[in-house]
């Protein structure tokens, strides 16, 4: 990781009016699928006490988004994605620490995320963030 470079950016709450970008920024990242609305994620997250979306941003420009949850047992990281042309320089790394701030400040005792599993780059990211593969079963259905 570059220290100067992920120091240089800049994370806080996502913005309104960076809304879309963010959406654009997980769509270049193949974080979106049918059947997910990620304007409703991020609205639902904004509105909510116990989620959030961080964004990191190089002066006025999005580079870095991830959306964080906490559900009182655990937190949940979702959609961390940097932009193609900002990786390499540690943004990645400050955005997974910031949600860890966030839920540490908030009391969670661990935290989960999800990653695809043909997604080989992003597993390899968090193994090398010190994250481990958990010996669960991840089940879905859908409620709507």
């Amino acid at each position: 990781m570059s220290a100067p470079a992920a120091a240089a950016l800049d994370v806080g709450a996502l913005e309104p009016a960076e809304v879309e970008a963010a959406v654009a920024l997980w769509d270049e990242a193949g974080l979106l699928r049918p059947g997910n609305d990620p304007r409703a994620d991020i609205a639902r997250a904004l509105r909510s006490p116990c989620a959030t979306v961080l964004a990191g941003r190089l002066g006025r420009a999005l580079v870095a988004a991830v959306m964080v949850g906490w559900d009182g047992h655990r937190g949940w990281i979702y959609y961390l994605a940097v932009a193609a042309a900002a990786r390499r320089r540690g943004f990645g790394a400050r955005m997974l620490r910031a949600a860890e701030a966030w839920l540490a400040e908030r009391g969670a005792p661990k935290l989960n995320l999800l990653v695809r599993a043909e997604n080989a780059a992003a597993v390899g990211f968090y193994e090398a963030m010190g994250y481990r593969r958990g010996d669960v079963v991840m089940m879905q259905r859908a409620l709507g």
